[in-house]
């Protein structure tokens, strides 16, 4: 949507603000004492205002790092871990993307021989509301989006990423 972005889509979406709020709720929650289970986390996300999937929930766990000990969810004690040097999907699609294009609401990426797996599993972890689903080849990954609009702001994210 023309005029619907302050500042350019992928540095400041409604569902990156939406996700960064969900992550402070969810430390402020840890902070006061262990959660026992996600169903637990969840429903005082509901109760926060925050709905989210257990698939979500998922993500924010391992993005945020929490530990699961016998009492249950805590914050993760700050120590380094070998997933801190996993790169993002910025360092992926400019390692192994070429090109990207569109076709109505469908996106393919062109690769690298080989780079389409790390860039469709980049794709499916970020949790974009512009992504329903990803196939991925050896050199082409397929994109599924919601609707054209949506097909177009993700293009030109990808096409910044890559460069």
């Amino acid at each position: 949507m023309p005029g619907k972005f302050s500042v350019l889509p992928w540095q400041n979406s409604d569902a990156t603000q939406m996700k960064q709020q969900r992550h402070t709720v969810i430390r402020e929650l840890l902070g006061k004492a262990p959660i026992a289970s996600q169903d637990e986390l969840r429903r005082k996300l509901a109760g926060r205002g925050f709905h989210v999937t257990q698939a979500t929930l998922s993500r924010d766990i391992h993005e945020l790092r929490l530990s699961k000990g016998p009492d249950g969810y805590s914050l993760s004690n700050g120590s380094d871990s070998e997933e801190d040097s996993l790169p993002g999907i910025r360092e992926v699609l400019q390692g192994f993307g070429l090109e990207v294009r569109q076709a109505a609401n469908l996106l393919v990426v062109v690769t690298t021989t080989g780079g389409a797996q790390p860039i469709a599993a980049g794709m499916d972890y970020e949790d974009w509301p512009e992504v329903v689903g990803t196939i991925a080849g050896d050199d082409t990954v397929l994109i599924i989006c919601p609707d054209i609009e949506q097909a177009t702001q993700l293009k030109t994210r990808i096409e910044h990423y890559i460069g």
